[in-house]
């Protein structure tokens, strides 16, 4: 299933850079403010036309068709979770820092993911208990915490609440900014060390790239250090997390 996830990923991916390489991105603002694009819309068909053609049939919760019922939805053992886009603003300033996120959903649990980066051609994948990969390559968490932590933080949506924690830390840091869910995906090969997200984040911008930390190593729990699991309440946005 993971090679017809992929080829989906990237047939999104083509579709994001058709737009993406003209000049009408058609910008609309959604209900709580964030940006639209042509993109966005143009991925979420594909991804979800493309969910519908495998043999094995899921249901789909994807940012763009995301109204679905509490009591329809929390009897879902397994499902797809997609963001078509994330970084529309990243995608909007045109830093090449969006991704295509497909996740597999099992009882609350990530289990495969695809984060696709069109611009940098960056294809990363993770399995349960087969590993991750970046395009085909074995990628795994760093083996060790250095001195200085690298933390990766939003390039678009910094927060004030992110560095009073790491502060509190008592250790000293170094911020990476960067966008999208790329910023989980750098954990995952070892490039950076955390990503302390005390802001709002929603399911479908983590899912896939959490399934590619776990599948490399790493972990996603709350600031309690709870799990981070999902479908597990009627609303879709996550409590504060650490990667790491």
């Amino acid at each position: 299933m993971l090679e017809e996830i992929k080829k989906i990923a990237r047939d999104a991916g083509t579709a994001i850079m058709n737009v993406y390489e003209s000049d009408d991105f058609d910008v609309q603002k959604k209900g709580d403010d964030s940006p639209l694009t042509k993109a966005d819309l143009a991925a979420h068909n594909v991804i979800c036309d493309g969910l519908r053609a495998l043999e094995t049939q899921y249901p789909i919760i994807s940012e763009e068709s995301s109204d679905i019922s509490w009591e329809q939805r929390k009897h879902w053992c397994r499902y797809w979770l997609v963001d078509p886009l994330d970084g529309t603003k990243e995608f909007i300033k045109r830093n090449g820092e969006f991704t295509v996120n497909i996740a597999l959903i099992e009882k609350g649990v990530p289990i495969l993911g695809v984060v696709y980066a069109p611009v940098l051609d960056a294809m990363y994948t993770g399995e349960r208990d087969r590993g991750a990969l970046l395009n085909d390559k074995a990628i795994s968490v760093a083996a060790k915490e250095p001195e200085t932590l690298r933390v990766v933080g939003s390039r678009s949506h910094p927060s004030q609440e992110t560095v009073d924690w790491l502060d509190a830390l008592g250790k000293p840091y170094e911020m990476l900014p960067i966008g999208s869910s790329l910023k989980i995906c750098l954990v995952a090969e070892g490039k950076a060390d955390i990503y302390p997200r005390l802001g709002p984040t929603c399911e479908w911008d983590t899912g896939a790239a959490h399934a590619v930390l776990s599948a490399a190593g790493g972990q996603v729990t709350t600031i309690n250090g709870e799990k981070l699991l999902y479908n597990q309440k009627e609303e879709y946005l996550n409590p504060y997390f650490i990667a790491r």
